[in-house]
């Protein structure tokens, strides 16, 4: 594996673990952030390793077209690409319900990662 898409991965997976710690100890904007970044960076692992350059996006569901991901991850992708906004800016409206949505988003990037896993 290539030495910029090994960096791209190996955060990927450090901000999958960052995720959960902070939904396990209740900060969910943050673990929504982090599900987010998680889910980015691996795709953007992945782009790197397919077509030899990086693709300056923070839109998933661009990435994961391109990537030919299968049609329940690219849904994945379309609620995980905002998520970033909740900690980020705290104009957003509050979204009701955000344990149960950071849960589902948590789960959403371990999906993502571990399909990129194994197409690496």
């Amino acid at each position: 594996m290539r030495e910029d898409v090994q960096k791209w991965w190996k955060v990927a997976k450090r901000d999958l673990k960052a995720a959960e710690y902070n939904f396990n100890g209740r900060f969910f904007e943050e673990a929504l952030f982090l599900s987010q970044q998680s889910a980015e960076k691996a795709l953007k692992a992945l782009y790197i390793s397919r077509l030899g350059h990086l693709k300056k996006t923070h839109d998933l569901v661009l990435l994961a077209k391109k990537l030919d991901l299968p049609d329940h991850l690219i849904d994945f992708c379309k609620e995980l690409s905002p998520a970033y906004t909740y900690s980020r800016y705290p104009d957003v409206p509050e979204i009701e319900e955000v344990m149960e949505v950071s849960r589902n988003l948590l789960q959403y990037a371990k999906e993502v990662l571990n399909w990129v896993e194994r197409m690496l």
